[in-house]
């Protein structure tokens, strides 16, 4: 089992930043990839970026340029640095967890909720 908690939500103007951290406990942390997600009201969960164990890194289109995803693993901990927020960047981000060979996500924390205002 791995546990995941998300931290450093909050409101901030659209241009801001913010930087997210899931801390994992459980499993050797540097045995999973590791992702960002994010789900808007009303619209369903969508991919924002992944981080290879070996730390290689992926985005959403939609962000890439702008959100930064970087992992410690001495720190059990993973990253999402967002800048020049969008208000259509608010939504509830949920990071999580894939082993090496797994096809699927098989663990997620609970949310961190980001409000960007216009």
């Amino acid at each position: 089992q791995v546990q995941l908690v998300e931290s450093g939500g909050g409101l901030v103007q659209a241009g801001g930043s913010l930087r997210l951290s899931c801390a994992a406990s459980g499993r050797p942390f540097s045995s999973y990839h590791m992702g960002w997600f994010r789900q808007a009201p009303g619209k369903e969960r969508e991919f924002v970026a992944l981080i290879y164990n070996g730390g290689t890194t992926s985005y959403a289109g939609s962000v890439k340029g702008r959100f930064t995803i970087s992992r410690d693993n001495a720190k059990n901990t993973v990253y999402l640095q967002m800048n020049s927020l969008k208000p259509e960047d608010t939504a509830v981000y949920y990071c999580a967890a894939k082993a090496i060979a797994a096809l699927r996500y098989d663990y997620w924390g609970q949310g961190t909720q980001v409000t960007v205002s216009s």
